[in-house]
């Protein structure tokens, strides 16, 4: 059974939840309000924009502890590695966040519950919701457990390295010719403006990305044309 239940949450994220309306709601992509008009809970964009700031917080706080001889340039690039949409997709997918969303008809025929844009701002939302009901603390012990693990890896394996920057290298060496980006599409109010980007080499696509800002959509199309041109 897909969607969202309280039991399945609290299994997940190892805790047991007091407002099962809180996670709800963390859970409920904006899809699948238009289906369905007299749903009470909000989608959870709003719960993604806190767990965005806490999330930021912590693994900045993680890496100035842990990389004390690291430039502030260098740590910046480390934390990009780890708070990306395709490594908090991998975290979310691994973790089981598809099988409690919330989503319309046409999201959930499309692939939606696998979809890594959607499953990263899910892994925000949901930390939001555990920084709400259990504080900072409960919030470090998570991303530290569930997402910052990974992190010697990425740095012993130059995994962080920024993934425009080295598709354009590797597109040029490999073809001669530049990428370029363009915007395929835009959505929401002007303070919270979401971005799909995709990467050509020519006129051939590459990749697609989405994000909250078109730098971050760039990134994310650029990691899918690395994976693609590799």
């Amino acid at each position: 059974m897909m969607g969202f239940s309280k039991e399945k949450a609290e299994e997940i994220l190892d805790i047991k939840i007091k407002d099962e309306n809180l996670f709800r709601t963390a859970f409920t992509h904006r899809s699948y309000l238009n289906e369905h008009p007299d749903y009470k809970n909000p989608s959870n964009e709003r719960l993604e924009f806190l767990g965005d700031a806490v999330l930021q917080l912590l693994s900045s706080q993680f890496l100035f502890d842990n990389y004390p001889n690291d430039p502030e340039g260098q740590l910046t690039n480390f934390r990009s590695a780890m708070v990306n949409t395709k490594s908090l997709g991998k975290e979310a997918k691994r973790l089981g966040y598809g099988s409690l969303l919330l989503l319309s008809n046409g999201e959930e025929a499309s692939g939606g519950r696998d979809r890594e844009y959607i499953l990263a701002n899910t892994f925000e939302s949901v930390l939001g919701a555990i920084y709400i009901e259990n504080g900072l603390e409960h919030c470090r012990k998570f991303v530290e457990k569930e997402l910052l693990y990974k992190l010697p890896d990425v740095v012993e394996n130059r995994l962080y390295m920024d993934a425009k920057s080295t598709f354009q290298e590797v597109a040029q060496e490999k073809t001669g010719l530049t990428p370029s980006y363009r915007v395929q599409d835009a959505w929401g109010a002007d303070h919270n403006k979401s971005f799909k980007i995709a990467v050509y080499i020519g006129d051939e696509l590459y990749g697609e990305g989405e994000g909250k800002s078109k730098q971050k959509a760039e990134q994310n199309a650029a990691q899918e044309g690395l994976d693609k041109i590799r």
